[in-house]
């Protein structure tokens, strides 16, 4: 395919192992060589591309590359990307039930080539072909906020770095539940790939994951390369019937990090219970004075577990999920809801993928919805953004009326908004991609 801007770029779009380019130097190579640079990676050890590919495999990836034959010599080969682009489809708890999310990841343009339309000849394109493909919606991780919300992106959930001060005044007062017990390394991935399948089963806002992460959860895969990682520890939670219900693996930050440090690599617990006895593990850790972890719920019950909730240090908080939404009906219809109620929405869509009035009609947490033709006086008006934002109840629709995100005919619109979307408990993902 041909870029419409530069004519003498094009686009390559394959499947990792579907052909024989896939060797330590060939096209999937040099396409993950391409996407280091945009990350600012180092280039990848030729012996751990055909662990990559496996991965790359079972997630069933389609990867994106576009090349410029017209650089100097000395450039990288027009057979190195100078874009790269990269999809995969998970499941997404959205508490009705589970939904395909059609996954964008691994966005990168070379700073010689931005601002050549790239990015959104590659990123339009991509959602329509999702959205005939009959994905409702579209989620991605972004490791710059300015970029997607041109796009249709909205900010969905969220999460919070913690520091927990581990020493005399730590203590969980909730009873104690189960065992909680160091796991072998031959066991770890098994376990940690059961373990999140209950979770995700039970955890509104979760994406399933993709191959690497319990492999990196267990230590058999390092933070940089797919190699062993002898530093890293997996704890497994049994309830009282032996069955695994969380784990936590982690890593010590070294003698020379005061005051003495664990880093939780991930933490996964399918209950509450379990997510209290992890922690009360990390507690009882010989030699350590402060656990730190980046992914904590916004409304994390552990300081309320605590005898001194002060040793509880929220250092700061990060979106993880950003959703597009792409068939409306069959996403809000897919959904669960609180209540009962019926609202005409217009939604605005400047990519004009899935705008228009929609009503959405909810009767005891079950929704239908259609689409109609403009409606003369909706009840409320908002953006693709603000409704994918929306979606998951990681904001509320009187914070994105305050924000000027909804335009609602009255109050009254604005409170059944809150009501339908509303959760007891925030959406929560701890998968990044």
């Amino acid at each position: 395919m041909s870029d419409d801007t530069k004519p003498h770029l094009h686009t390559e779009i394959f499947t990792p192992g579907a052909d024989e380019g896939d060797t330590a130097d060939g096209r999937f190579a040099k396409w993950l060589n391409a996407e280091g640079i945009g990350f600012h990676d180092g280039t990848f050890d030729p012996e751990d591309i055909p662990r990559f590919l496996t991965a790359y495999r079972e997630d069933q990836r389609v990867l994106w590359g576009v090349h410029d034959p017209a650089q100097p010599a000395e450039a990288l080969g027009a057979d190195h990307p100078v874009a790269t682009y990269g999809t995969m489809v998970h499941p997404l708890n959205v508490g009705a039930g589970q939904i395909d999310a059609h996954q964008i990841t691994a966005v990168t343009v070379r700073s010689s080539h931005r601002r050549n339309g790239i990015l959104r000849s590659m990123m339009t394109r991509d959602l329509r072909e999702a959205k005939e493909q009959g994905r409702p919606l579209a989620i991605l991780t972004a490791s710059e906020a300015t970029i997607y919300g041109r796009f249709g992106f909205g900010c969905a959930t969220f999460t919070q770095s913690v520091e927990v001060d581990v020493r005399e005044r730590f203590e969980v007062v909730a009873p104690r539940t189960g065992t909680t017990t160091l796991v072998a390394k031959e066991h770890s991935v098994r376990l940690a790939e059961q373990i999140f399948a209950r979770f995700q089963e039970a955890t509104f806002g979760s994406v399933a994951r993709q191959y690497a992460y319990p492999r990196r959860a267990s230590g058999e895969w390092g933070r940089e390369r797919p190699i062993e990682d002898r530093t890293v520890r997996m704890a497994v939670h049994y309830d009282a019937a032996g069955t695994p219900m969380g784990y936590v693996s982690y890593r010590f930050a070294g003698w020379e990090t005061t005051p003495y440090t664990m880093k939780i690599v991930d933490l996964v617990a399918a209950t509450p219970s379990a997510y209290l006895e992890l922690w009360r593990y990390l507690g009882s850790l010989d030699l350590v004075q402060l656990i730190t972890w980046d992914g904590a719920r916004r409304d994390d019950p552990l300081p309320w577990a605590l005898r001194d909730r002060r040793c509880y240090d929220v250092k700061g908080t990060e979106d993880v999920l950003w959703v597009r939404l792409l068939d409306v009906p069959t996403a809000l219809g897919s959904r669960s809801y609180r209540g009962s109620g019926t609202i005409v929405l217009e939604v605005v869509d400047t990519l004009g993928l899935a705008g228009g009035s929609y009503i959405l009609t909810v009767v005891d947490g079950v929704a239908q919805v259609e689409h109609v033709e403009a409606a003369a006086a909706p009840d409320a008006t908002l953006t693709i953004n603000a409704l994918s934002s929306l979606y998951l109840g990681g904001v509320s629709a009187s914070a994105l009326a305050a924000a000027g995100a909804l335009d609602a005919v009255a109050d009254d619109a604005v409170e059944l908004l809150d009501t339908l979307f509303g959760r007891s408990e925030e959406p929560y993902c701890i998968t990044h991609f």
